[in-house]
């Protein structure tokens, strides 16, 4: 994939500017190695965290909408579809429809020093990640909360039925796809794992925030049919294989709300045929 030399967005192979400032991006713009502008940015509070992006003049990010907090009056913002051509823009809003978000994305651009804040939707942790160029991360549904332009938001579908339907994140993931800086959100506190090649990790399928695409992912039956019905853990266990990193997380959204419930009788247990939910919706974690 080529990227813009001035401001690293990802262009069309053969363009000869780019879409996004105009600058000329060369006959071969493939060849060129970017490095995406240093992004400076805060990370405040505690499981309500906001992060405060301080942008330089002509600096851009782009965020899932309705992620922002607040702004300065010189950064102006704009609603797109993501991708470069056409086509890649209307395959791209039929994908997020699939996944029952917006068609569009919010990008933000400074025409001076000026600052833009963004926050999760529930109480919850913030974490950066720089991905090199060409490096995956995958995402469950709305973890993804804003990126540097040259980062490529798509969904991921995953490879395997049984892991679609047993997952706990639904047979749809978000993709993202380097170089530069993305931030994701997630609920409760992160617990982060790097596994060695043919590692492996057994995890509650709705605690997977995030991992790198180099991590194979699979559902397992645990135990027996009795640790299932009477452990209170379901059915399934997610297996990640590494090499990769893996991010957990430690709220998930379901069992918040289950505990929030005004039937609420039992303690942390759930029936074993919750994981059923995780067909096409996602247990919307």
């Amino acid at each position: 994939m080529a990227f813009c030399p001035k401001c690293a967005t990802p262009t069309a192979d053969g363009a000869n500017f780019c879409g996004t400032c105009g600058s000329p991006v060369g006959a071969n713009p493939a060849s060129l190695s970017v490095t995406p502008d240093t992004l400076d940015y805060t990370i405040q509070g505690d499981n309500l965290q906001i992060c405060r992006v301080s942008l330089k003049s002509g600096q851009e990010v782009y965020a899932e909408a309705g992620k922002m907090v607040y702004k300065t009056t010189n950064v102006a913002w704009d609603t797109r579809m993501t991708g470069q051509t056409l086509g890649d823009k209307l395959m791209g809003a039929l994908r997020r429809t699939v996944t029952g978000e917006s068609l569009f994305v919010t990008f933000f651009r400074a025409d001076g020093p000026g600052e833009v804040g963004f926050a999760g939707s529930y109480p919850g942790k913030i974490q950066a990640f720089q991905l090199a160029p060409g490096q995956g991360l995958l995402a469950q549904r709305d973890a993804f909360l804003f990126a540097q332009p040259s980062v490529q938001l798509t969904v991921a579908l995953v490879k395997k039925l049984g892991t679609g339907f047993f997952g706990g994140e639904g047979f749809i993931l978000e993709k993202l796809t380097g170089p530069g800086l993305v931030f994701i959100h997630a609920g409760g506190d992160f617990a982060e794992f790097t596994l060695a090649a043919g590692q492996r990790l057994q995890v509650e399928t709705g605690n997977i925030v995030a991992f790198d695409d180099t991590v194979e992912y699979d559902i397992e039956f645990v135990g027996g049919v009795k640790t299932a019905i009477f452990g209170g853990e379901g059915l399934f266990l997610a297996t990640l294989t590494g090499p990769g990193r893996v991010v957990l997380q430690s709220m998930t959204l379901q069992k918040l709300r289950r505990e929030l419930a005004p039937t609420r009788t039992g303690g942390d247990s759930h029936n074993a045929f919750d994981a059923l939910s995780g067909f096409l919706g996602g247990s919307e974690d």
